[in-house]
């Protein structure tokens, strides 16, 4: 066999979709399994939805996603170029298009779009309706093509498909796709402006970079057959397909813009760190023999196999993706952590606190870097709250015996000059076995006091080791007023 050759193709057309980022993933995977090139190839022949700026993101995307390319527009190894439009202007396209009309194979067509509108809508087996092109200008004469095309009429060129018999496509997913030919439109390669269609560049392009496997969405699934057609008139060898299934959002609907997570850049943005986004992504349709969800991306290429995909749409649920996130927040070096976390951290904490400390206690309490705002407003200033927080029926604690704890437990620290938890708690919890009083029921209406959180990350020692000695006073003080 070959060396093993796989390609990432997309479109320069804004962010990167989840399913174009999974295409790449798994296009990468197989190709690093067996110790493949990765290829990295713009098609940007519809140049109607062309976006500026658009190859910048898909170049930012790989490499942060760790997906690096051995062979692209900017690495060219011999295959270039890896531009698709940049491939048109040398001919290439329109060479292979002339190449099958002169075999019979493809034919010149004049059709007006009105003509072309006006074509009947015929039903396929499966109860679509298709629309057909009626092969009108298949048998045009030699002559007149040519004197069509000297007179600058308007023209493309279409694939000649029999009407007659089946054509079969073989998927390594879906395995052997068999569809009537007469479903099968005389489809268009190259269009009336000159660039080829998706579908018949594709075909050229994965012929002359040698790609071994194709790895696309199964939204390409019903034009599947229309590539074989291509590659047996061209007498080429037909690369393996995967086609991966489809993404849907909780409702089952397809993935779309509209949700808020459909790209790449919206996860990003969202507070999602790449890795575990990467993760999340190749369990989108596949799954280990063994079921585990933790992978780095050296760890997916040792373990994936495309012949464990499913068929079946895999749902995006962002439930999921959260508590993977809050694993990889959870296991990363803490000086990573704090540089991810720290423009959080400062957008609600102004006063001169060790930042560092507070991140170390929000690490393993969250799920997505935002939520560190709201676990640490407090620090900032103690919000208003209603005396009824100090009530916890486990402690036995209410607002009652929690103003007469705070005032028994001010003076004690007002003594403390070591403001670290460890001392803070020894003292703490000597004050509660000499009081004869449980620890928590202690630590509760400190905590309350100085944060006015029900919720917070860390427990009362931990804070008050943040908040310094003067701050963590003035709150439990302020705490005692609201209570008398």
């Amino acid at each position: 066999m070959s060396k093993v050759r796989t390609r990432f193709a997309p479109s320069p057309t804004g962010r990167m979709h989840v399913g174009n980022l999974r295409t790449a993933l798994y296009a990468y995977l197989i190709a690093k399994h067996e110790g493949g090139d990765f290829i990295l190839r713009v098609e940007d022949t519809d140049q109607e939805r062309f976006v500026e700026g658009a190859l910048d993101i898909i170049y930012r995307t790989l490499a942060k996603t760790g997906l690096v390319h051995d062979e692209g527009p900017d690495k060219d190894k011999g295959y270039g170029p890896y531009v698709q439009s940049e491939r048109n202007a040398q001919g290439i396209y329109l060479k292979y298009a002339k190449q099958l009309v002169e075999q019979g194979d493809a034919y010149y067509c004049f059709c007006d779009k009105e003509r072309l509108e006006s074509l009947k809508t015929s039903v396929s087996e499966n109860g679509t309706e298709i629309v057909v092109y009626d092969k009108h200008c298949l048998n045009l004469s030699k002559e007149e093509v040519e004197a069509n095309l000297a007179a600058g009429k308007p023209w493309v060129i279409r694939l000649n498909v029999p009407n007659e018999g089946t054509t079969t496509f073989h998927d390594e997913i879906y395995g052997d796709i068999t569809v009537p030919n007469a479903e099968l439109d005389d489809m268009i390669l190259i269009k009336s402006d000159g660039y080829p269609t998706y579908n018949f560049a594709n075909v050229v392009d994965d012929h002359l970079m040698e790609i071994t496997h194709v790895v696309r969405g199964n939204e390409y699934l019903s034009s599947a057959p229309k590539y074989n057609r291509l590659y047996e008139a061209f007498g080429w060898e037909v690369p393996i397909y995967v086609h991966c299934p489809l993404i849907t959002d909780e409702n089952h609907k397809k993935l779309s813009k509209r949700c808020g997570h459909s790209s790449y850049e919206d996860l990003i943005d969202q507070g999602f760190i790449s890795e575990a986004v990467v993760n999340y992504v190749a369990l989108l349709g596949w799954c280990p023999t063994d079921n585990r969800e933790i992978f780095s991306l050296e760890e997916l290429v040792e373990a994936f196999d495309y012949r464990h995909m499913s068929k079946s749409p895999a749902v995006f649920d962002t439930v999921k993706l959260k508590w993977m996130n809050g694993e990889y927040l959870k296991a990363m070096d803490d000086d990573c952590f704090y540089k991810m976390a720290e423009p959080y951290i400062k957008e609600v904490v102004t006063k001169e606190f060790d930042l560092r400390k507070i991140a170390a206690l929000v690490k393993s309490r969250i799920e997505i870097l935002p939520d560190i705002k709201d676990q640490i407003d407090f620090f900032e200033e103690v919000p208003e709250y209603d005396v009824a927080l100090y009530t916890h029926k486990k402690m036995k604690t209410n607002p009652e015996n929690s103003l007469e704890l705070l005032k028994e437990v001010v003076p004690v620290l007002e003594a403390q000059d070591d403001f670290s938890n460890d001392a803070l708690f020894e003292t703490l919890k000597a004050f509660a076995t000499e009081k004869e009083y449980k620890v928590g029921y202690v630590m509760w209406p400190i905590r309350t006091a100085i944060s006015g959180k029900q919720n917070t990350p860390g427990g009362a020692t931990e804070l008050m080791e943040v908040l310094g000695k003067e701050e963590s006073l003035s709150r439990l003080k302020a705490g005692i007023e609201k209570l008398s």
